[in-house]
């Protein structure tokens, strides 16, 4: 059975980016949140974004200087967090 998994990422960026990416081997749906802060711009960062959405995982932020992330409020976040079976904070 698929589980619904939320990784939020704040300090260790990619490291949470490298394990989320991990999780989608096992055949479970990986949301990913960028809560609080820009992501570094980073190769590794970066290569790690790229890949997440060519697997059309969903990254969303809270902060308006990620490009390319679905921007949600720390309110609208809250109200998702619920509805996962696991959540995963970095």
């Amino acid at each position: 059975m698929q589980k619904k998994i939320a990784v939020l990422v704040r300090e260790r960026q990619s490291e949470a980016l490298r394990m989320s990416l991990g999780l989608i081997l096992v055949d479970d749906l990986v949301d990913v949140y960028v809560l609080d802060r820009k992501l570094q711009a980073t190769k590794e960062t970066a290569l790690h974004v790229e890949t997440m959405k060519e697997m059309d995982m969903q990254i969303y932020t809270n902060c308006g200087e990620n490009e390319g992330m679905e921007y949600l409020p720390v309110d609208e976040i809250a109200l998702r967090l619920p509805q996962y079976d696991h959540i995963l904070a970095y």
